[in-house]
């Protein structure tokens, strides 16, 4: 019997004989358990789902979105990624086995293998419906490329397979859409794959010290490309986040920028008609600043800006957005708020500014006063210009009934004269003012 056999391939270790068939079938095995692992991950939330629905649970607080995976790159371009790479691999390495006449005995376990592998990357990124996987979408597909990508060395060669390089795209595409330290573990996952196929005792004499230092050579390649694709990627990713931080945040308070601003509330307000629950916003103007530049100096003036905008930042929640409008203005993005509650915090905002003491060149501190003015989404407005509109008319209402206080705007069905008293004209005659004073809260009619 000759080292090679029509059906079979001998080890010299042990002398067995290891059919084709039984390639097949592990061919076979590894696949079924990746369409159950598959099947595990899509039927779950699908299941989760529809129990939700029957049950009559209650939604999920909607959260957003990540805005991007790994350097940078949108979902989208990922999948277009993996389909454009994953696609000509297999296209070349079917024509390789096909035509090259490589391989001859195990040609049918390798095509199978390479059309199941189409057969993946088809279900993943075309056929699932998008979002069914949700988190596990890249745990599912790292699971199905290490193990297409083990198989056909394992098929090809092993040690001196020439379909190595799957390995190294795979660590690289992986940095693309995965953290730092996610890349480390998948990487060792790939250099243990690579290894049990390279060294694994299906046929053939074993390994020379060549086929070894081979072997060692491609695990330092595979670990040193996931190196370098890490630190590009972390370099990309930090100059991307400066890009938006520099964009997005205003560089004098460190509060987010106008436009950031406006982007969050039409956000906001598609959230809220959808979900049915509404959101406030507050115009805040910091009282007679461009007094304090003009005596104490614009250095003075940005200290109180700074320190006013900290007051602002402490106060409202993770959830809310704290914005610098322009000048000596902020705004505040409060969602899932109340008029009500829009109004306390309002002046939670106020007293924290009031408190402050803020020092001078010539020793005797300035104090700061805040004039707010509350809105509520959709009473006061049904888009960002009307909303911040009537939060900026309010907000004057503070300022001409002295300064130092907070108004809100409420319908005229809901208002109850809770005490205080002299009549402010305003122009919207169908809506009363709440303002809320020093210690007082009256109503402004």
């Amino acid at each position: 019997m000759g080292p090679v056999e029509a059906v079979g391939f001998r080890v010299p270790w042990g002398q067995r004989v290891v059919p084709v068939e039984s390639i097949l079938s592990l061919v076979a095995a590894v696949a079924v358990a990746n369409v159950v692992l598959l099947a595990v991950v899509v039927l779950g939330p699908l299941l989760g789902a529809e129990a939700a629905e029957t049950g009559g649970a209650a939604p999920a607080v909607e959260t957003p979105p990540p805005d991007g995976l790994g350097a940078g790159l949108s979902s989208d371009a990922v999948d277009r990624v993996v389909r454009v790479a994953g696609w000509a691999f297999i296209v070349v390495a079917m024509l390789v086995v096909g035509l090259g006449g490589f391989w001859p005995e195990r040609r049918e376990a390798i095509l199978v293998l390479l059309a199941l592998a189409g057969l993946g990357i088809l279900l993943v990124h075309d056929l699932l419906p998008l979002g069914v996987l949700g988190s596990w979408k890249y745990a599912v597909e790292g699971s199905l490329v290490l193990t297409f990508a083990a198989l056909l060395v394992l098929l090809t060669g092993q040690a001196a397979s020439p379909f190595f390089f799957a390995f190294p795209l795979i660590v690289g595409g992986a940095a693309l859409a995965l953290p730092g330290p996610t890349v480390a573990a998948f990487t060792g996952l790939a250099g243990v794959a690579y290894l049990g196929a390279a060294l694994a005792p299906i046929g053939g004499p074993p390994l020379d010290d060549l086929g070894l230092a081979t072997v060692a050579v491609n695990l330092t390649a595979l670990g040193l490309i996931a190196y370098v694709a890490s630190i590009v990627v972390a370099e990309h990713r930090r100059s991307r986040d400066e890009a938006i931080r520099l964009s997005t945040i205003d560089a004098l308070t460190g509060l987010f920028n106008r436009s950031f601003f406006f982007t969050a509330v039409e956000r906001e307000i598609a959230r809220s008609d959808r979900s049915g629950r509404g959101f406030c916003v507050l115009m805040i103007d910091l009282d007679d600043l461009k007094l304090v530049n003009d005596r104490f100096g614009h250095f003075v003036g940005d200290r109180l800006l700074e320190a006013v905008a900290r007051v602002i930042g402490s106060r409202i929640r993770r959830i809310d957005i704290a914005a610098r409008y322009g000048g000596d203005e902020f705004v505040a993005l409060l969602p899932e708020t109340d008029v009500g509650g829009g109004l306390v915090l309002a002046e939670k905002i106020r007293q924290g500014a009031a408190a402050l003491r803020i020092p001078t060149p010539g020793g005797s501190p300035i104090r700061a006063s805040l004039s707010i003015g509350v809105a509520a989404y959709p009473t006061d407005g049904a888009t960002a210009d009307e909303l911040l509109s009537a939060a900026d008319q309010a907000m004057y209402v503070s300022k001409r009934a002295g300064r130092d206080r907070v108004s809100g705007v409420m319908p005229s069905n809901e208002a109850t004269d809770l005490g205080a008293a002299t009549a402010i004209p305003i122009h919207a005659p169908r809506q009363q003012r709440i303002e809320v004073g020093v210690g007082r809260l009256a109503l402004r009619r």
